[in-house]
């Protein structure tokens, strides 16, 4: 769907991101695995045009996204923010249908009671977002990502404040987007929530791109630099 190539960014003396190269593939959830530190950020925000990378380019059929096309294929959530902290979230979930989607309603009524039912935020509704806990916040900004029409969503940690039911929960959330068509690149630090739900991985460290592939892939490439293969986790520390 969109080839990642080269992306580099430098603050002053810091390279931040050094030559990242990865595939992005219709209809699948990508993990974007690394510790805090390792770059995940800063490649989200570059992918998602927040920042302008120093090298490198996104592209489409071998050809570099304009603008325009990176606007209309991709979304991209951050972590850690509160959108319209004085509004309900009942109010910002029908401002997301209006806004991008332009749409109103049985078909935008039946998509906003989906996403309510499956991250559970029908007792929040009419809680200002300002209010809402890390948790709470993060399953609203995760409907509200889900809501919009791009093909491609970029979450920036989507589990981080979540307990261990609700992030199964909003694995499975996902997985039923991506069953429809919804192509996702979730940030995440937290290997075991990752291997929940990705279906493929590529492995961030020190700014670089470490590998990049299905859990058997990289335990084959881990096995092969004769490293542990047993988890995901296992994997990580292999070929990081």
């Amino acid at each position: 769907m969109l080839q990642v190539s080269g992306l580099t960014k430098r603050y002053g003396a810091l390279t931040a991101l050094s030559d990242v190269s990865f595939a992005i593939k219709q209809g699948e959830i990508l993990g974007l695995i690394g510790p805090n530190g390792s770059g995940k950020t800063t490649l989200f925000e570059c992918l998602g045009g927040v920042l302008p990378a120093d090298g490198g380019a996104l592209l489409r059929e071998a050809r570099p996204l304009s603008s325009a096309d990176r606007t209309a294929m991709i979304f991209y959530l951050p972590d850690g923010i509160a959108p319209w902290p004085a509004e309900t979230l009942r109010w910002a979930l029908r401002f997301v249908i209006g806004f991008w989607r332009n749409e109103s309603g049985p078909a935008a009524d039946a998509l906003r009671a989906d996403v309510i039912e499956r991250l559970e935020l029908a007792p929040l509704l009419d809680t200002r977002i300002g209010a809402l806990s890390k948790g709470q916040r993060k399953r609203a900004l995760l409907a509200i990502g889900l809501l919009t029409p791009q093909p491609i969503l970029l979450a920036d940690e989507p589990f981080d404040g979540l307990d261990l039911r609700q992030t199964r929960e909003v694995a499975r959330t996902l997985r039923h987007y991506a069953a429809a068509g919804r192509t996702m690149l979730l940030s995440i630090h937290q290997i075991a929530d990752a291997a929940r739900v990705c279906d493929r991985f590529v492995l961030l460290s020190g700014g670089r791109a470490r590998g990049e592939g299905t859990l058997e892939e990289l335990a084959a490439l881990a096995q092969a630099r004769g490293g542990a293969t047993a988890n995901l986790e296992e994997i990580f520390l292999a070929l990081t």
